[in-house]
This record gives structure tokens, sequence and C-alpha cells, in this order.
């Protein structure tokens, strides 16, 4: 990384001859230490991982930074004043005292300041996506592993008992062989969606110049700020990135794949006119090696069968599994009656609470999902922070460590890569490269604003 090496060179550990183990770092930390925490970006989603890091007992958040004074000052009263407030995220790194650092900035800061931290010894939870671009996610993983730093990536699904239990039968083979995957996201924004706003001056205490970063440098616009950045290029993905790398790790996960083999994307703003970039319908098809993937994007009708605005589904030869944070239900096949199923597993499915069969039913839609739910919702989040700082202090490999959110997020960046170029792409995982096609690898990276080049 080639901003702040000035900065950083007393307590960079890059060139420290480290090995590149989970385990390595400045400063151990004891099974019986306190963990010093910083927050960097602390709006809506940083506030929601600063309150579940303070529910860590051996914890101490002694740092929060955002480039908003509005936002500091709702993270300083969340730590009963205890926390030191910055403007500045290299001041905070600048800190000896700080062990770990969360990252909850938009998506187009998150890999100049994971880098910045692994080089300066910390260990990083960061949300999700992990990069803004896939180069950026390799440059990640490398940084991560170079400095020996545990990072955990808030794909928090990985933590949830559902969730694991679902994986576990859909690897078991319990649902048969799975060949074909569907998630989506259904909201219904129309007509208005975001609105349509002019440039204006930004609210006290922002810094929108360093907000900006390594984007490009435009006037304030309040539909760029807070929540509203996912839908524009500059910060992020839209919904593809946003949602879609919490699918994919699922999926990927489920399925024990990395990357798919090729991937195709259609969409267009056909409906809301606001001043959203990204799209407001969208499909796309992902070719893995033993089954095909698709998602679908539909922000003009909320509708779903399974009344649920997002989820998976896994279509097995034997069941189907559906599953989003609520819980997952699984749907044996019709294959005449109920002793002719032959997995003991779908047979147990079957006779859950003495319920009517699905196929028995003259009338199903008469039924609720709870009839045929299997899993219950389990809790995601704060377990998963838990399981990060169970790993700082043995240096464990974390449920999502950054490889893994890395290939997590690569699925998604490249149906955005797919889209933008509007054609097939084929993805050779291991070279980390669009075969063939020099238009899409240019769209692996990016052009970045001085002085913050990853």
């Amino acid at each position: 990384m080639k901003v702040n090496r000035r900065t950083f060179v007393s307590s960079s550990v890059a060139g420290a001859g480290l090995g590149t183990t989970w385990g390595a770092k400045q400063r151990p930390v004891g099974a019986n230490d306190r963990i010093r925490v910083a927050s960097i970006g602390v709006g809506g989603m940083g506030r929601y991982n600063l309150g579940d890091f303070l529910k860590m007992p051996e914890v101490d958040v002694v740092a929060v930074c955002d480039v908003w004074e509005h936002n500091q000052d709702r993270a300083v009263k969340m730590t009963d004043g205890k926390a030191e407030p910055y403007s500045d995220f290299r001041r905070v790194l600048d800190r000896k005292d700080v062990d770990v650092v969360v990252v909850s900035t938009p998506d187009h800061w998150h890999a100049p300041i994971m880098i910045a931290a692994c080089e300066a010894g910390k260990d990083v939870y960061t949300e999700k996506p992990v990069s803004h671009t896939l180069r950026e996610g390799r440059k990640m993983v490398e940084a991560a592993q170079r400095a020996g730093c545990v990072v955990q990536v808030g794909t928090q699904q990985r933590s949830g008992a559902h969730y694991q239990e679902a994986v576990d039968l859909i690897r078991s083979g319990k649902i048969g062989q799975v060949t074909r995957v569907h998630a989506w996201n259904f909201v219904n924004e129309s007509p208005r969606g975001i609105g349509t706003h002019p440039t204006s001056t930004a609210p006290e205490g922002l810094d929108w110049d360093m907000y900006l970063g390594p984007a490009p440098k435009v006037p304030f616009h309040p539909s760029r700020f807070i929540y509203y950045f996912r839908w524009f290029w500059a910060y992020s993905g839209g919904t593809m990135t946003d949602w879609g790398t919490h699918h994919f790790d699922t999926i990927h996960w489920a399925m024990n794949v990395k990357a798919p083999r090729s991937v195709f994307a259609t969409s267009s703003k056909m409906v809301i006119r606001d001043d959203k970039e990204t799209p407001d319908t969208m499909e796309v098809v992902l070719e893995y090696p033993d089954f095909i993937a698709t998602f679908s994007q539909r922000d003009t009708n909320a509708r779903s069968h399974y009344d649920s605005k997002y989820g998976i589904e896994f279509f097995g030869t034997d069941a189907t599994l559906f599953i989003n944070r609520n819980g997952f239900q699984v749907f044996p096949e019709v294959m005449g009656h109920y002793e002719d199923l032959e997995s003991p597993y779908l047979r147990e499915v079957a006779s859950i609470q003495n319920q009517p069969k699905p196929w028995e039913d003259k009338d199903r839609n008469r039924k609720t999902r709870a009839e045929y739910r299997v899993g219950a919702k389990s809790e995601l989040h704060v377990v998963h922070v838990r399981n990060f700082i169970e790993c700082v202090k043995t240096r464990s490999k974390p449920a999502a460590d950054i490889e893994t959110g890395h290939y997590s997020t690569s699925a998604p960046l490249l149906a955005n890569v797919a889209l933008k170029v509007g054609r097939k792409i084929e993805w050779d995982w291991k070279k980390e490269e669009v075969v063939g096609d020099q238009e899409a690898n240019q769209l692996l990276t990016k052009e970045y604003r001085q002085p913050w080049e990853v």
C-alpha cells in the first residue's frame, strides 16, 4: 500500500520477516489480557458492530473514528465516554495500545484501512463486501498473511447455528445431489426509490473529502452519503455486493467451492427514477463445476412464494432446502407415498409434529411457513464477534477468515464485471483473471485518487 508508508514505518510488520501462518503479531494477546478495540466507521452498521463488541467481557473500546463528528459523538456515548474520538483513521492506527480494529466504513474504504491496520500490527474485523475490486481483495489476503493478523469478515451467517446445520445437511447428501441454487433479494421501492436530490453543502462536522477518500472528488450529495452510498459504483456494487456477498458466502460454504467458472449478468433501471446508479432489476447466472447458481434482484416488486424478501434455495434430487436468517425449511420431493421416501432423514422431516405432508394438502396456501420449518432461527452477529475475539486470543483461524471472505466477495464482483462488459465471462480462479477478455480484466481494479492507492 502506497499510502502512509512513512506514517507506519515504525509500526509496520510488512517486512519484519514474520511467517504467513496465523499467530504472528506485534503484541500477542494472552488468554486473560484485556483486548483494546478501536472502531473505524461508526455509522449505522458501525454502531451495531460496536454494540456487540461492547458485550464482550474482555474488550475495552478505547477509540472510535468517523469522518462525521455526529457519528463520533453517538459512538462515544455508547462507551459511556470512555473511547477517544478521531476523525482520521491514521491517528488510530498510530496508537500502540490498540490491539483490534473494526472496519465498518463504506465499501471503497475497506481495503485501504484493513491493509494499513495489518501493517500496523492490528487484528481486524472488517465488514463485507471485503473489497471494492477483485485485486483489492487479493491484496488484503496477502497483507493479513504477511503480517500474521487474525482477520474476520462480517459474513455472520457463518456463525449461525441454523446455517451450520443446513450446510451440514447439504454437504452430507441428505437432500440429494444439488444441481441448482437460487438466491434473491426483492423489495418494492417504486416509483420514487431514494428520490432525487441536488448537490448541497456538507453537514456540519463532516470531512467530505476524507469520506470520498480513494473515490473521485465530487461535491457533497446527500444520496451518496450514509446508507445510500451502496447504490453508487464509486463506493460499492449495489445489492449484488451488499447482499450477494452474504448469499454467495453461504452457497460456497454449503457447496464446498471457491469460485464460479463463468458468469453472465443482465440488468436495467426499468422503473425507478432516482439518484441511484445501480439497477432496479438484475439477473445473474453463475456456472460452477457441478451446479448452476442464479441471483435475482428486484426493487420493483416484493412478491416471493416464501413471503421472504431474501433467501437461498438449494434444489437437491431428494429435497429442496430454503434458508434465510429466520431459519430453514426442507421440502421432500414428491415420490408417491411417504413410505416410498428412501432417506431416513426425509422420513423424519415428513413426520415432524405429525403435520399433513405437503403433497397431501389440497390447499397448500393455507399452510404457514412454520409448519414445515426444520431449523429454527439462531443468533448470528454476536456469536460471530465472539468467535473473532476467541481467535484473537488463541491465534486460531476465524469462522470467516479473510481469504474465504475474498472468494465470497469475488462472485458478486464478477457479476458486476460481466454486467458492465455486457457478456458472459470465463473465470480462472487460480490466476484470478478473466480468460481472454482484456476489457473485463481492466475492471478487476480501478483508478485511485491520491494518496490512497492500494
